[in-house]
C-alpha cells in the first residue's frame, strides 16, 4: 500500500515507519521539520508541512491508499493540535478520495477514561486534562466523518520491544498504571489496514 505518515519523527511514528517499510509498504512520512527525519529507504519519500494545513496535507495525500497517524503534543501539557490537525486530515483526505485512517489517541480520552484505574484517573485528570480535552474534540470529529477510521487507545507508552503480546477491546480491565510499548502499538495499527475488524471503532490496546 501507499501510506501517509503523519507524526513521523515522534516516538511511536518512526516504529510506524520502519514496520511499514518492513512491510513492503510505499511511505510518505509527513515531517515539519526534515533535519529531523534521518531515515533512508528505496521505498520512502518524506513531504514536510504543517500537519494544521489542509492545503499541504492534500498534497500530500495524492496517490495514497491509507493515511496513519501518531501526531502528539512532545512534552507539552497544553496543546490544541490533535483537533486542529484533524480539522485539516478530513477534508484533506475528502478532498483526495482517501478514505481509511488509522488514528492514535490517548487512553483516559473520552468514554475511556471510564475504564481507567484510580491512578490512571487520578493522572488524567490532573496533568493531562487540557490535552485530553482537545484530543477528545478531534476524535469526535474523526467519528462524525465519511472516513473509514479506526481510533486506537494505547494505555501509557514505554520505549520496550515489540512483543506481539497485548489485550485489545473496546472495554479493558485496568490496575495500577497499564502500558504498552510504542513498538507493539504500531504493529496493531498497521494490522489495521489488511482487516475490517476495527473500522469505524475504537480499540483500547494494553499489555
Amino acid at each position: 500500500m501507499r501510506l501517509l505518515i503523519l507524526g513521523a519523527t515522534g516516538a511511536t511514528g518512526r516504529h510506524l515507519v520502519d514496520q511499514a517499510l518492513a512491510g513492503g509498504h510505499d511511505v510518505t512520512a509527513f515531517v515539519r521539520d526534515q533535519s529531523r527525519f534521518a531515515v533512508t529507504h528505496a521505498r520512502l519519500a518524506v513531504a514536510a508541512g504543517d500537519a494544521t494545513d489542509a492545503r499541504a496535507l492534500e498534497g500530500a495525500m495524492n496517490g495514497k491508499h491509507a493515511v496513519l497517524s501518531a501526531l502528539g503534543a512532545g512534552n507539552s501539557l497544553r496543546s490544541e493540535i490533535a483537533s486542529r490537525a484533524v480539522a485539516a486530515v478530513v477534508p484533506a483526505m475528502q478532498a483526495q478520495g482517501v478514505k481509511r485512517i488509522i488514528y492514535l489517541s490517548s487512553f483516559g480520552v473520552g468514554n475511556t477514561y471510564e475504564q481507567a484505574s484510580l491512578v490512571q484517573r487520578v493522572f488524567f485528570r490532573t496533568l493531562l486534562r487540557q490535552i485530553f480535552a482537545d484530543k477528545a474534540k478531534g476524535d469526535a470529529m474523526l467519528r462524525a466523518s465519511a472516513l473509514d477510521w479506526t481510533l486506537v487507545y494505547p494505555t501509557l507508552l514505554t520505549n520496550g520491544p515489540q512483543t506481539g503480546s497485548y489485550r485489545v477491546g473496546e472495554r479493558l480491565s485496568m490496575r495500577g498504571m497499564a502500558k504498552i510499548s510504542r513498538a507493539d502499538v504500531a504493529a496493531f495499527m498497521l494490522a489495521q489496514l489488511s482487516s475490517d475488524e476495527w473500522l469505524r471503532r475504537s480499540a483500547v490496546v494494553s499489555t
